[in-house]
C-alpha cells in the first residue's frame, strides 16, 4: 500500500507542478510555501523503512546518490531555462519554457532508466529514491530561481518623476 501511495502523491505533485510551470507565476518573498511540496515528498520517502536495499547496500547507496544528482541537475537546468522578467512595477515573474519541459522529460526519462538498471542488477529500489529526486528537483530550481530573481530585482531601476 506504501508504494502506491507515493506513487499518487508524486503523480499528483508532477501533475500540478509540471502545469503550473507553463503559468506565469509572480515571485514573492512572503508567504510563498516553495518549500511544501518537497516537504511532503521528503516525508513520504523517509517515514518508513526501505529506503535502501539490505541485500545490496553499496549498490542501492550509490543509486540512491546518482538518483539525487539527477534531481539537482534536472532543478537547476530547469530553473535555467525558465524565462523570468520584471514587470513595470519591479515584480519578477517567472514562467516555464518547451525547454524547460523538456529538462522535465529528460530528467523522468533518466529516472526511470536508473530504475531499469536498479531492476537489472536486482537491486531494489522502490519509489522512496524518486520521491527524494523530485524533492531534489523542486528545492534546487526554487534555490537558483530565487537567485536569478534577486539579479533582476538589483537591475531594476524605479523611474525618477522629473
Amino acid at each position: 500500500m506504501s508504494g502506491l501511495l507515493n506513487i499518487a502523491v508524486l503523480v499528483a505533485v508532477v501533475a500540478i507542478v509540471f502545469a503550473r510551470q507553463f503559468t506565469a507565476q509572480r515571485i514573492t518573498s512572503e508567504g510563498r510555501k516553495w518549500w511544501l511540496m518537497p516537504a511532503v515528498l521528503i516525508f513520504m520517502a523517509v517515514r518508513q523503512p526501505g529506503l535502501l536495499d539490505p541485500a545490496h547496500r553499496a549498490a542501492s547507496v550509490v543509486l540512491l546518490v546518482v538518483t539525487l544528482l539527477i534531481g539537482l541537475a534536472s532543478g537547476a537546468a530547469w530553473a535555467w531555462t525558465t524565462r523570468m522578467w520584471t514587470d513595470e512595477n519591479g515584480a519578477v515573474w517567472t514562467k516555464g519554457t518547451w525547454a524547460a519541459a523538456g529538462v522535465w522529460l529528460g530528467g523522468m526519462a533518466l529516472r526511470l532508466g536508473l530504475t531499469g538498471i536498479a531492476a537489472v542488477l536486482g537491486v531494489h529500489q522502490g519509489s522512496q529514491a524518486i520521491l527524494l529526486s523530485v524533492a531534489a528537483m523542486l528545492l534546487t530550481r526554487a534555490g537558483v530561481t530565487t537567485w536569478r530573481s534577486q539579479g533582476l530585482q538589483q537591475t531594476y531601476r524605479v523611474p525618477v518623476a522629473g
